[in-house]
């Protein structure tokens, strides 16, 4: 049985909106690049043909993909993300107690994560010891240079 994949309703738009774009403008924008290509003459020495002809296996690739992950998709509903214990779809505030810093992280499926806007995947070392703790809970995480702690100073939805 394939996974699911679990998306907050903002990821589900994410996706929707980057697949209505590769569908309505990319592929457009690519087979035009293709009879470009063809105008060109010999394909079979015609590199950039090749490159349209590869971009082009790319989208296609990328749409099958996000559909796949549409159909799998199990969005959270905002109301049932919980702001007692930590879930996915939490923002959670954290302070690492190493370091004494705060930081606040998004706990998301894996579809969505993005450790740039500190939105972490609940299959990440982090997300996965944080999922079902409270405010007060202290964590040990392992990372890549040992381990770290992080004490839960808030939970709170979007």
């Amino acid at each position: 049985m394939d996974k699911e994949v679990v998306l907050t309703a903002n990821g589900l738009k994410k996706i929707e909106d980057e697949l209505e774009q590769l569908k309505t403008v990319r592929r457009k924008e690519v087979a035009e690049r293709i009879k470009q290509a063809i105008a060109f003459g010999d394909i079979s020495e015609n590199s950039e043909y090749d490159e349209a002809k590869n971009e082009q296996a790319q989208v296609e690739e990328r749409i099958a993909k996000l559909e796949t992950m549409l159909k799998k998709a199990r969005v959270i509903d905002e109301d049932d993300i919980s702001t007692d214990v930590v879930s996915i779809g939490s923002i959670v505030e954290v302070k690492d107690i190493e370091f004494d810093e705060e930081v606040e992280y998004m706990i998301v499926g894996s579809a969505e994560a993005d450790p740039y806007e500190l939105r972490i995947s609940n299959e990440s070392p982090v997300g996965k010891a944080l999922l079902g703790k409270k405010v007060g809970d202290v964590v040990e995480v392992q990372i890549p240079d040992g381990t770290t702690q992080y004490k839960i100073l808030e939970i709170k939805r979007q």
